[in-house]
């Protein structure tokens, strides 16, 4: 190959070092160029308005190449001042061409762009691509964000539609309408009795084994209120415990409120705070009767109202028998009334049904599982080995015990869970619970606002994610025509400087050389450009 046709290839990041090396540039370049760059800076302060000129002064560094443009600018613009002997006379000019004298010196302009070609493809260029490549890694981070905060949304909002729906409640006013839902409570009560009598004959059964066994043939009760449950169905509390209907039903107030506010408040009962101008408030215990008149005692003054005693003696006071004095309660017409039996007012946990009773509720559901448990027990020994012991044992009962077979008593211990399941679902306990325990409305308040707002939460801090996510968009396509530009000023400088390198060879043995330039970047080798002969080293634009 002809000498004059083959490169000097030149690796990017040691073109410094070569120039250096080659006696083209001082070591103490850097010392020179601080003059020329205040002088640059000086003479940038007064410029002809010329859009060439603006354009090279926009946004980027101004080096020696940049400085030949502008005196060939100035050339047309102080072509004014021009003097016969072809000098300008304009300041200038005169500046900026000390300028390019200053940089032509011990070629310090070499130097200077070539530190600018290795900070640009080494740092510059690099730097702006990682900045590009974390927005994007904050984007997918961002993005992911979004997608796990999506699932908990999803699974929040579920279970809190799961649980309204489990409630009976839209979930608009919670607190407001789970008080609402008391109103079912009554009807459900009432027609519990009708749907759990199919336990009828499993009771009957019971109480027949117990009799047998015990030896009792007087009426045993065994499971007494879930027996009054369905045989007198539903009734109060205090029919069920005195044996009769109440002459006046008192219910207890409710301290329930459907306002969140309300709940706070303190209930001070039939406490009447009167008011006194004297000695200021104070209590007024007014003292009412079952008709609410109130008791007058009338006005005790004690010079017109004297006490008779009696007479006493030397020894005290004569107590009078009581075999001395007859009194006719009838004819006075004071009537005693006895509680209990003979009637009465039904107030507190007695004027409530013995479903709605949390005490009765909890015998009738006791009850209940102690008959599962027997018939449990009674198909356990009836399916095993010891059927044979438990026939003998039953030869003597009652007929009721005789004819029981695995299947009757599959039967009736199939009626006892579908009973127990009507009593004990979650919808009836739910109830039970709001109407019986304030606190648990709160709690149950509590837990359904609180997955409201991790819903609200979720979906605030979507919105936020979204948010920078456009900005981090924003930002990287800012980035990336700033990244353009540069690469297009490097490669220009990269031109530049390999052509003025070669001038420099020009009338040498090497005539006709042609200087390669490698420049670092991440771009593909498939990228038209220089001949690069150190692959492992050398990454293309």
């Amino acid at each position: 190959m002809n000498e004059q046709n083959i490169p000097i290839d030149i690796n990017t990041t040691k073109l410094l070092e070569w120039l250096i090396s080659r006696r083209h540039v001082s070591k103490d370049w850097q010392n020179n160029v601080l003059k020329v760059r205040e002088k640059i800076n000086n003479a940038i302060q007064d410029m002809p308005a010329h859009e060439g000129i603006i354009n090279l002064l926009s946004g980027q560094h101004i080096h020696y190449f940049h400085c030949l443009k502008i005196v060939e600018i100035l050339k047309e613009t102080e072509a004014d001042t021009k003097n016969l002997f072809g000098r300008y006379g304009s300041q200038r000019m005169k500046d900026w061409q000390d300028i390019i004298s200053l940089y032509q010196k011990d070629s310090l302009y070499l130097a200077e762009v070539a530190q600018m070609l290795i900070r640009n493809v080494s740092f510059e260029i690099p730097s702006l691509r990682k900045q590009i490549t974390k927005l994007e890694q904050s984007q997918t981070e961002c993005e992911k964000k979004i997608k796990d905060y999506s699932k908990i949304e999803a699974i929040a909002l579920k279970e809190f539609n799961s649980s309204c729906e489990q409630l009976g409640i839209a979930g608009k006013n919670i607190r407001m309408e789970l008080v609402g839902l008391l109103k079912e409570l009554p009807k459900i009560y009432e027609a519990t009795p009708e749907k759990i009598k199919i336990v009828l004959p499993a009771i009957e059964l019971y109480s027949e084994f117990n009799k047998y066994l015990s030896g009792k043939n007087a009426d045993l009760q065994v499971l007494p209120t879930l027996e009054y449950l369905v045989r007198h169905g539903n009734t109060t509390t205090y029919e069920y415990t005195y044996g009769e209907k109440p002459v006046q039903i008192e219910e207890p107030i409710s301290t329930l409120s459907d306002d969140e506010k309300d709940s706070n408040k303190i209930d001070f009962g039939d406490i009447d705070f009167a008011e006194n101008t004297d000695n200021g408030a104070e209590i007024d215990f007014d003292i009412n009767t079952d008709n609410g008149s109130s008791i007058d005692f009338g006005e005790v003054t004690p010079e017109e109202q004297n006490i008779d005693w009696g007479s006493s003696g030397e020894e005290g006071f004569e107590i009078v028998s009581h075999k001395d004095v007859a009194v006719n309660l009838e004819e006075s017409g004071i009537v005693v009334e006895r509680t209990g039996i003979d009637g009465g007012l039904a107030k507190g946990d007695e004027a409530l049904t013995i479903l709605d009773n949390p005490k009765t509720q909890e015998q009738i559901i006791n009850n209940l599982m102690e008959l599962g448990a027997f018939l449990k027990m009674r198909l356990y020994e009836m399916s095993n080995d010891s059927n044979m012991i438990a026939m003998s044992q039953m030869q003597e009962a009652p007929a009721i015990l005789q004819m029981q077979t695995v299947e009757s008593i599959t039967a009736l211990n199939d009626c006892i869970n579908v009973a127990l399941d009507h009593l004990t679902n979650k919808r009836i306990q739910h109830l039970h619970n709001i109407k019986h325990s304030p606190k648990y409305v709160d709690i149950l308040t509590a837990t359904l606002k609180q997955k409201l707002s991790v819903i609200e939460k979720m979906k605030a801090n979507k919105v936020r994610l979204e948010e920078k996510i456009k900005i981090l968009r924003e930002e990287a396509r800012n980035i990336d025509p700033v990244i353009k530009v540069l690469i297009e000023k490097t490669k220009q400088l990269q031109k530049e400087i390999q052509g003025d390198i070669s001038r420099k060879y020009q009338g040498s043995q090497y005539t006709g050389l042609r200087l390669s330039l490698m420049l670092t970047s991440a771009r593909s080798a498939s990228h038209e450009g220089l001949r690069l002969y150190y692959q492992k080293s050398v990454l293309w634009f």
